[in-house]
């Protein structure tokens, strides 16, 4: 290597802090490291040498034993001691060469200890390789706080997990995720989060990944819930992938899915919901009662729907407006809600002003009642209808059909029945309930019963 090479990794802009008392020794080391291109400090005394090396942070530090007043094992001592220094190489000088002073000084921290007399090129050598060590090491120290950083303020919660389910680390947001302070969760198992067989599902992932690692492969991501520290449940997305260093270790990441389950949620619920009325709409009477006549046809139950129609709708709305007809219905809607009080019953709005009522384990005599209810609760809103010819009130027609349903039954059927039903009403005068007395087999029903006045 030529004089002032400082080979590959070292660096040629690093600064040297040499420390002696002697000043042909200081002045020798002094020219050596300035031709090998280092910036280089010099002090005759351990004070100044701490002074210096607070203010100037040299990367390297050639420091001799034998001074008056604070001597080198005590400025080492110094030196590793405050928080600025103490990572800062140091090199002791020193003619004491006895087995004893060379163990005090690699005890007190230093990285190497030459002998005195000493042999400039050998001082250059060992200087070149501590500062390509400190370079090395420096570099990794910066790659290792920026991954930190990074971990830290990562938006995803952070596990590593040990192949027995023990937690090994957890980061600020998986922290703050489940309710834990900062290591809280270090030494706790997952079975302490996560559902008893969805732990136990894991932990035979973990056990077959750590008996065979080079059949590693990620476990993906599935929906789970965690139990957070208060006691409630969170909803997360997890994701593990398996990493072998020492011993097989697992990086969970946790995904807080809470809000878009929330969103979620509130799009299915707003898509069974008729935005006018705010009672359930078609698609979701049509999957209810699906589910509903099903349960029927296992348990040999009677099924009754009812369907009403507005009485003269369209003169309503010719007549006062849309707005008006808009305000109507929903008043309509609520009124036969109010009536759909079981977890078995469902009212909705089935299109325009036609409206349609489910009672599940409801034979036809109590079918009947309820919907005589629902047309005098719909009539006594007294909701004004100037060009009626049925009533100065809006008043509804309502048919009403009842069926046990059998496994070869169609709920078609029951529709049709209700149907038929309702159209009767209208046909009869409107303002009145008809029950549909003639239904398949399976079906039941009674004659007409007629409005109150």
């Amino acid at each position: 290597m030529t004089p002032g090479s400082t080979g590959l990794s070292a660096r040629r802009d690093a600064a040297v802090l040499i420390v002696d008392d002697a000043p042909d020794s200081l002045s020798a080391l002094r020219t050596q490291m300035v031709e090998q291109g280092y910036q280089t400090f010099v002090a005759s005394s351990g004070e100044r040498a701490l002074e210096l090396a607070r203010r100037v942070h040299p990367d390297l530090i050639l420091l001799d034993i034998v001074m008056p007043g604070m001597d080198g094992f005590e400025t080492c001592r110094q030196l590793k001691a405050h928080p600025v220094t103490q990572r800062i190489p140091v090199i002791f000088m020193s003619a004491r060469t006895a087995t004893d002073d060379v163990v005090a000084g690699f005890d007190l921290g230093a990285v190497d200890y030459i002998g005195k007399p000493l042999r400039m090129p050998e001082v250059c050598a060992r200087v070149r390789t501590q500062l390509s060590i400190r370079a090395s090491a420096e570099t990794q120290h910066e790659q290792a706080e920026r991954l930190r950083t990074i971990v830290n303020n990562m938006a995803e919660g952070l596990l590593i997990i040990e192949a027995n389910g023990r937690i090994q680390f957890t980061n600020p947001a998986c922290d703050q995720y489940l309710g834990y302070g900062p290591e809280e969760l270090a030494g706790r198992y997952i079975s302490d989060l996560l559902n008893p067989l969805v732990a136990h599902e894991y932990l035979e992932y973990f056990s077959r990944y750590a008996a065979n690692p080079e059949t590693a492969h990620s476990h993906g991501t599935r929906e789970v819930i965690i139990r957070h520290k208060l006691g409630k449940s969170v909803c997360m997305d997890l994701t593990l992938t398996p990493m072998f260093l020492r011993q097989p270790l697992f990086i969970g990441l946790l995904h807080d899915i809470t809000h878009h389950k929330l969103s979620e949620d509130a799009l299915q619920r707003a898509a069974m919901v008729d935005p006018l009325t705010k009672i359930a709409n078609r698609r979701h009477f049509d999957s209810f009662l699906e589910k509903e006549w099903q349960r029927a046809t296992r348990t040999g139950a009677p099924l009754s729907l009812v369907v009403l129609d507005v009485d003269h709708f369209k003169l309503y709305n010719d007549t006062l407006g849309h707005a008006a007809g808009d305000v109507c219905l929903q008043q309509v809607a609520q009124a036969i809600a109010a009536h759909a009080l079981r977890g078995t019953d469902l009212a909705a709005r089935y299109g325009g002003e036609e409206f349609v009522l489910l009672f599940a384990e409801t034979d036809a005599n109590a079918a009947a009642a309820l919907a005589e209810s629902v047309r005098a609760h719909i009539e006594t809103l007294q909701l004004p209808h100037p060009r009626s010819p049925t009533s100065p009130w809006i008043t509804v027609s309502i048919g009403v059909a009842t069926m046990t349903p059998r496994q070869n039954d169609r709920i078609e059927s029951l529709f049709v029945a209700a149907d038929r039903a309702m159209y009767a009403a209208k046909e009869e005068g409107r303002n009145r309930v008809r029950i549909n007395a003639g239904l398949p087999s399976g079906a039941s029903g009674l004659g007409s019963v007629p409005a109150r006045d």
